[in-house]
């Protein structure tokens, strides 16, 4: 009988340690739990984001049904081809408050919108979308004859509210990044331009603030220089403006939008003589 009870008291005992050490398990795990979600507030965005890489995998890796085109045609699979890459880079200014406000936004699927980086005023570069996927940052846009700029770029936000000067910190990280995407994709120069260029009257950023002779000096776009330009009678600058790759329909917002980008101090829509020798310079080059 005192056999047994020393036998129970010692089974409760063991019993009631584990079930302290189980606690201690379940609060500890709790604990963590309560961590990681404080210290990474993207979780539940970062898995989301996973979630439609894979459905979109799923996609590519599916084979078309022989019915799928009229006439019925029958899937013969090519062993010649790649991922498409992006041609163009465009660079917007945020017009928000704050780059964690930037990243809330592009994390929030009721807001449409993304961009592949977001660079903050410290340098800090945010890269939030593979650049082989496609971003939702251009909107209504064209360039030349690219009516669907979002297939074909890849979108920089730079955290700026329209009205203050870009940081130093932010353009030294922004020609890093255009130095790889320019490097890893075969991107031309004249490829180089901001949402202003592509969206004439509907869009004004990157502001006139933004250093654009700066980034053509390091072979990111291109600059013009007037020195000794004598421009022909004949020139006709909408003309160059088009050739270019501005949208010209609207006559009056394409040439803002050229002023925006190489002459921001004017924000009128006269083609003065110096901005006919502009044009005049870079048509050349963009030809």
């Amino acid at each position: 009988m005192y056999l047994t009870l020393y036998f129970h008291e010692i089974n409760s005992t063991v019993t009631m340690k584990l079930h302290a050490r189980f606690q201690w398990v379940i609060v500890a795990f709790a604990g963590m739990l309560h961590w990681g979600c404080s210290h990474n507030p993207y979780a539940a965005t970062n898995s989301n984001y996973k979630t439609q890489v894979k459905a979109l995998t799923a996609t590519v890796r599916d084979t078309p049904a022989p019915d799928s085109a009229q006439p019925p045609a029958y899937w013969v699979g090519t062993v010649n081809f790649n991922l498409r890459k992006p041609n163009y880079v465009i660079i917007h200014h945020t017009a928000q408050e704050s780059c964690e406000k930037t990243l809330q936004t592009f994390t929030l699927a009721k807001s449409q919108v993304s961009a592949h980086y977001v660079i903050c005023k410290d340098g800090m570069v945010h890269h939030m979308l593979d650049d082989y996927l496609r971003a939702w940052h251009a909107g209504v846009a064209q360039w030349g004859g690219n009516t669907d700029i979002n297939s074909s770029s890849v979108g920089i936000e730079i955290d700026n509210n329209g009205k203050d000067s870009f940081t130093v910190a932010q353009i030294n990280s922004l020609l890093r990044l255009l130095g790889r995407l320019k490097r890893d994709y075969n991107i031309p120069t004249a490829h180089f331009i901001g949402h202003a260029d592509i969206a004439p009257g509907r869009k004004v950023d990157p502001s006139g603030l933004f250093p654009w002779q700066q980034l053509a000096q390091n072979g990111y776009g291109y600059w013009y220089d007037t020195t000794a330009v004598q421009v022909p009678e004949s020139f006709n600058a909408l003309q160059a403006l088009r050739i270019i790759g501005y949208n010209v329909k609207d006559s009056v917002a394409a040439v803002r939008a050229f002023k925006l980008h190489f002459a921001p101090a004017d924000s009128t829509a006269v083609i003065s003589d110096e901005n006919r020798k502009m044009i005049f310079d870079l048509v050349r080059k963009y030809e």
